[in-house]
């Protein structure tokens, strides 16, 4: 199914609300009250909880096989003396109790479970028990334990309810790609079951949480057909962060979302041995950090025999490009620097996009989509591996509203493009009649060439203006001369009537 009939999907779900949200702040608050004031260890926190959770839900299934076959349990997670550590016996512990044993058994106990688990419990390997007093942690435990972890739906929404609270604090550094951005780049990409799918800097896991839910929508035959199924949950999606904290909890809104193995793994993206995957995946979806410059030593070789330089935001090009299979798609954030930028690795990299493969569209974004966090300016570059040029027009489109105001406090209002986008997106031959002073346009090859390969969409867009009709100036100063006449006589007039 090729991007111009993909089904229109358009998945937006519900935040939860009534109760259970209210329940959640009040957690929330209660952790900020008791002295945990960082939004990330506050649901690093509640991720370990939810491990355990976890944990204990495996064993229960594990002892469910056993007795329907007869026979003993499979690696079972907790032996026989740890009993007393599985989340159903915790519960119903006295608070004091339950916090003495979380604190001095149950996390080391984390620290060291291995199984079936996948890398789950590798992101485990550092935990650190930090809620303060047993009457939060058994506030917490009765929230989670209210919450029917059976229903993927509802897992999926209580963490990304969780997740919202990082970009309300935007602590660290760390603030999330907005969804409706996300989804609008999995929408464009439309990924298939057959996908291997990576984010290179996935911190949160958004992009490939949202891919997840296109092809459960998209292709509902994924989860029956047993090689596709076992397809989505163990290989298809593919994550690398540097920060543990992230690793836990992007791992962890995996799993609330129904993936049962993705491979989220500790990796500096931009480091020697970076590019150890070359040409494994299918599709990339990434919203890279723009740090600036990095030290030249720690910087993979492979990566700057592409492109000479040590911004990352070029970097990271360099490094989709060598992980992406031929024929592999990608749509990825970028600064607009990389659209306009004049240096030799710029204009390199924008000549490697359009001469050595095939760039498909530039959406340019506009400047407060990540306000407060960040005020740059942004677009999103879509292109196709092929190593062997394929460029003919490039698609443009000029965002000028994205579903929210492009202030500081970004509230919902009507005016959004994201509909046009996808439609315009998924109907690009009809896009050849429209002129340049059009929201978008296709720009050819040769005009891309023509402009020393820049990017900016204000190179090629035409800016129609108003005729106005502007008197003749003897006219304008007959008017003025004719006015200052009057004046006079109200003057003379006004004088006579006081003398």
């Amino acid at each position: 199914m090729s991007a111009h009939d993909a089904p229109s999907v358009t998945r937006v779900k519900d935040v939860i609300t009534g109760e259970l949200k209210s329940k959640i702040d009040r957690v929330w608050d209660a952790f900020w009250s008791g002295g945990i004031s960082n939004p990330l260890e506050v649901i690093e926190q509640i991720t370990y909880l939810l491990f355990i959770r976890r944990l204990d839900d495996l064993q229960i299934l594990a002892e469910k096989k056993a007795r329907v076959t007869g026979g003993v349990i499979e690696a079972p997670v907790f032996l026989p003396d740890q009993q007393h550590l599985r989340w159903s016996r915790l519960k119903n512990d006295g608070p004091d109790v339950m916090h003495q044993v979380m604190a001095d058994e149950v996390f080391p106990f984390l620290r060291t479970v291995g199984g079936d688990e996948s890398t789950y419990s590798d992101h485990m390997k550092d935990a650190r028990f930090t809620i303060p007093t047993s009457a939060l942690l058994s506030k917490v435990v009765d929230m989670l334990d209210d919450i029917p972890m059976a229903d993927r739906d509802t897992n999926g929404d209580l963490y990304e309810y969780l997740l919202s609270k990082i970009a309300a604090a935007g602590v660290n550094g760390q603030f999330r790609t907005p969804r409706h951005i996300i989804d609008l780049m999995v929408q464009m990409t439309a990924p298939t079951p057959g996908d291997e799918i990576c984010d290179p800097a996935c911190g949160t896991a958004g992009f490939l949480v949202a891919a997840s839910e296109y092809v459960r929508d998209a292709h509902p035959a994924t989860l029956t057909d047993a090689t596709q199924r076992s397809h989505f949950h163990n290989s298809m999606f593919h994550g690398y962060d540097f920060d543990s904290t992230m690793l836990r909890i992007g791992s962890m809104n995996m799993l609330l979302h129904g993936i049962e193995a993705p491979d989220i793994r500790y990796r500096d993206s931009l480091s020697e041995g970076a590019s150890d995957d070359a040409e494994k995946y299918s599709l990339i979806l990434a919203n890279p950090p723009f740090a600036g410059s990095l030290d030249h030593e720690a910087t993979s070789k492979d990566l700057q025999r592409v492109v000479k330089t040590r911004k990352t935001e070029l970097l990271f090009l360099a490094l989709f490009l060598k992980l992406l299979k031929p024929g592999g798609r990608a749509a990825v954030i970028v600064p607009d620097g990389v659209l306009f930028g004049s240096s030799t690795a710029h204009k390199a990299l924008r000549r490697i996009l359009v001469e050595d493969q095939k760039l498909d569209a530039v959406v340019k974004l506009p400047s407060g989509v990540f306000r407060p966090y960040a005020g740059v300016s942004t677009a999103i570059l879509f292109f196709t591996k092929t190593n062997s040029g394929g460029t003919d027009d490039v698609w443009f489109y000029d965002v000028q509203a994205d579903g929210f105001s492009l202030d500081d406090k970004r509230n919902p209002v009507e005016a959004n493009d994201f509909v046009d986008v996808l439609a315009r997106w998924r109907d690009r031959d009809a896009e050849k009649n429209r002129g340049r002073a059009e929201r978008s346009f296709l720009v050819s090859k040769a005009d891309i060439i023509a402009e020393g390969y820049d990017l900016s969409l204000s190179r090629y867009k035409e800016i129609v203006r108003d005729e106005i009709e502007h008197r003749a100036p003897l006219d304008i100063i007959g008017d003025i001369e004719a006015l200052e006449d009057e004046i006079a006589k109200d003057l003379a007039e006004l004088k006579a009537m006081l003398s």
